[in-house]
């Protein structure tokens, strides 16, 4: 299970912190979802999920303050009788002097949001989502090619690193080499990123390590794309049949979503980088409807019925 600290959150958000004596770096999130503790405030915890953030807005805090001092102090204390990761006020409102008593108490972190309930709801959840998805770790490279996210994959010595290397100088992006970390988002998308300690730096075999981002200029570089093509090089084998029309589309399965993948033989001469740039043009055609296989048969077809 994935979890993000809530630290991080605060970061991300540029939060104010209410409760400074915490720790925030040990306190982590493991849930997308959040809540808006409105029925609870008035008693109501049937279906109370103590392990989302709960989010405090402005009718909540106005609701807070008609009540009496002592029916205050009954709701809140049943509220933070639940251990639940953080307390995030919304609206700009400033945090009731009750709950910040209950949440040292409890150890419960108390921050404060200046957009709205509905905006700040909506990007957190956007967040969480990305932060918490699914991840694995792939040996491959990742390059940004005319806004396509293709991800090279291959033995090693294949010829990997080199290819992204001369698609950097072709001013197409890198997003990581070597080691791909790969995160599946809302929609079945995937997004790639690398390791921030090797991230920008490329291995080449007789040469060394080098920086791309200190080479080529920051716009040679990508923290994270997502993953829209996979191509697969492998050293030529003579006894193997290749596609050669491209008119069946084979996938590879990527934390369960199916990616497109092409399988592309390695031999001396053959130029690399234009073939996978050319390879990533067709299947942004493909995804606008056009595939050049399918018109090259239809023309074929036709011609021999007349």
């Amino acid at each position: 299970m994935q979890k993000v600290s809530i630290d991080k959150l605060m970061k991300e958000f540029k939060l104010q912190n209410y409760t400074p004596e915490l720790n925030l770096k040990k306190k982590m999130l493991s849930k997308v979802e959040v809540n808006i503790p409105s029925l609870e405030l008035t008693g109501f915890f049937e279906l109370f999920d103590s392990d989302r953030i709960q989010l405090i807005g402005r009718s909540e805090t106005i609701y807070l303050n008609k009540l009496s001092e002592e029916k205050r102090k009954k709701a809140l204390e049943k509220l933070f009788s639940f251990s639940f990761p953080c307390v995030i006020f919304t609206h700009d409102s400033e945090p009731i002097k009750e709950v910040l008593t209950l949440a040292l108490e409890k150890e419960i972190p108390v921050l404060k949001a200046s957009e709205s309930t509905t905006n700040f709801m909506g990007e957190l959840i956007r967040w969480l989502r990305l932060e918490l998805a699914p991840i694995m770790t792939l040996h491959a490279e990742l390059v940004d090619v005319y806004g396509e996210g293709v991800l090279i994959m291959g033995e090693s010595s294949v010829g990997k690193s080199e290819t992204a290397l001369e698609l950097v100088k072709r001013n197409h992006r890198l997003v990581a080499d070597d080691v791909v970390e790969i995160k599946r988002a809302f929609a079945g998308i995937l997004i790639g990123t690398c390791p921030e300690v090797i991230r920008h730096f490329i291995e080449l075999r007789g040469v060394g390590i080098v920086n791309v981002k200190e080479l080529f200029g920051i716009q040679s570089v990508l923290e994270k794309h997502t993953v829209d093509l996979v191509i697969k090089l492998e050293p030529q084998d003579n006894e193997k049949s290749y596609d050669r029309l491209g008119l069946y589309e084979e996938h590879v399965e990527i934390l369960g979503v199916k990616v497109p993948t092409i399988c592309i033989p390695v031999s001396s001469g053959r130029n690399l980088a234009v073939i996978i740039e050319t390879a990533a043009l067709n299947h942004r055609q493909k995804k606008i409807g056009y595939n050049a296989a399918e018109v090259l048969t239809e023309r074929v077809i036709k011609k021999l019925e007349d």
